[in-house]
């Protein structure tokens, strides 16, 4: 069995996982989730918080035990594949859950802007304010954009768990490569119905990336809420 380190995406915390990890530990996994800074309980102040300071979080984590299957969902990508790239010995391989994957150089903004992902549900329902800027997205628009294939408890409960999300990590580029990171196993479990990351989008970053498997799950972005046991089924799977 393996050891399984969870990252959220933007605007979450580490309890996204809430509904995923109990299976994968029934499994026989170790698992282990984190608020990156500044969201969930950790208090890192806005202006502190970048694309590195998230990384460094997750590779603290890392290093407490043995190499890791790393897990990011949606803007979690960004953040494993620049924690991998820093510490390539303490992943055993990437598992990327309807998540950007960026190529060096690339920030998340750069994806966003890529042909394969107009028309996304999230651009047009954030709502950004302050200096350093900081972005929230009502109520309505993550339910529409994020989670339209949960039931309504479901929703609510998904909908309890976000917060505001620095802006500063979307537009900061990951630096990747060297043959330790390059030779990282990497898979990918794609969401048919994901309105935040097209699958045209998500198509196209886990065949540049190689990433092998590929599963798919017919549901929204929020899968960790809308389908948690095919998630923790696929995240086994992946696993071993």
């Amino acid at each position: 069995m393996a050891r399984m380190v969870l990252v959220h995406g933007a605007f979450g915390r580490a309890a996204v996982w809430d509904r995923v990890a109990p299976g994968l530990r029934a499994a026989g996994h170790d698992v282990e989730t984190l608020d990156l800074p500044g969201q969930g309980d950790d208090d890192t102040p806005v202006a502190e918080v970048t694309l590195d300071r998230y990384a460094r979080r997750v590779c603290e984590v890392l290093a407490d035990g043995p190499p890791a299957v790393l897990v990011g969902h949606s803007m979690g990508g960004v953040v494993i594949t620049q924690a991998a790239a820093s510490s390539p010995e303490h992943v055993d391989r990437l598992v990327y859950v309807a998540a950007f994957l960026p190529a060096d150089g690339e920030s998340l903004i750069d994806l966003t802007h890529r042909p394969e992902g107009a028309g996304d549900a999230v651009q047009s329902g954030l709502v950004v304010e302050g200096d350093p800027p900081v972005a929230t997205m009502p109520p309505e628009a993550a339910r529409e954009g994020l989670m339209h294939c949960c039931d309504e408890e479901t929703a609510a409960w998904a909908q309890s768990l976000r917060g505001s999300q620095p802006v500063a990590p979307f537009t900061h580029p990951v630096r990747v490569g060297g043959p330790e990171f390059d030779k990282l196993r990497r898979a990918y479990v794609m969401c048919l119905q994901d309105r935040a990351i097209r699958p045209p989008l998500q198509r196209m970053m886990l065949e540049r990336a190689g990433c092998d498997p590929v599963i798919e799950i017919d549901t929204d972005h929020c899968v960790w809420a809308s389908r948690p046991d095919e998630l923790v089924a696929a995240l086994n799977r992946l696993a071993v």
